[in-house]
């Protein structure tokens, strides 16, 4: 089989011609440049709106990683609801929204609600129309407060020390299991099935030995 990419030439016949099924990238750092200048456009094009949108706060997967927190796809429809922001309007203030998420619990979703209403005590809605403001347009006069082209600079992730974790030198830890704590929870689960063999086995010895006197 033929290679198609930049990779190790393989221990076979096939390398006639093998410039054309190698690709090396040598234009890297010209494509660097390039997306450094396409993110100022991008920035420029948006302004003074952010590039970025606000997204909650969620645990990492699996019980390895759970106790560190990131940023998610977007907000789900309780914590909208529970934030008062319609799930449309929202969109269009630069809120991400995730229809399929589901709160699991009452901590991330108080977590998610108060970082939805920080950040609409803080935004500010320009007009479409500078002559005709609507409803719920920021007005005139608190228009000129400092902006940001990134959200997640402002509103970002702390990663705080889970409660209950202390770390502790090697010293101070605790001595280990005599025989192992493997052994010992082979012994314990052993003991918990063969409890009630055990208890019969030493009733009837009683009874003949009972019915012996």
């Amino acid at each position: 089989m033929a290679i198609k990419h930049n990779q190790t030439i393989p221990n076979n016949h096939f390398r006639k011609q093998w410039q054309r099924r190698v690709r090396c990238h040598f234009d890297q750092p010209g494509k660097k440049v390039s997306r450094r200048l396409a993110r100022r456009a991008k920035a420029a094009a948006l302004a003074p709106r952010p590039v970025d949108k606000l997204r909650p706060i969620v645990r990492c997967p699996t019980v390895k990683y759970n106790r560190r927190t990131r940023l998610g796809r977007g907000f789900s429809i309780a914590e909208l609801k529970a934030a008062g922001i319609p799930k449309h309007y929202a969109r269009t203030i630069g809120i991400a929204v995730d229809p399929r998420r589901q709160n699991l619990s009452e901590e991330p979703l108080a977590v998610n609600v108060q970082r939805l209403k920080e950040y609409q005590s803080r935004l500010i809605v320009f007009p479409r129309k500078s002559n005709k403001p609507k409803k719920g347009d920021t007005p005139k006069d608190q228009q000129t407060a400092e902006t940001t082209q990134s959200i997640r600079s402002s509103f970002g992730v702390d990663q705080p020390v889970a409660p209950g974790f202390s770390e502790i030198p090697k010293s101070e830890l605790p001595a280990g299991v005599e025989g192992g704590a493997y052994r010992l929870l082979r012994k314990a689960r052993s003991d918990a099935r063969l409890q009630g063999i055990r208890e019969k086995r030493a009733r009837e010895k009683a009874e003949e030995e009972k019915a012996k006197k």
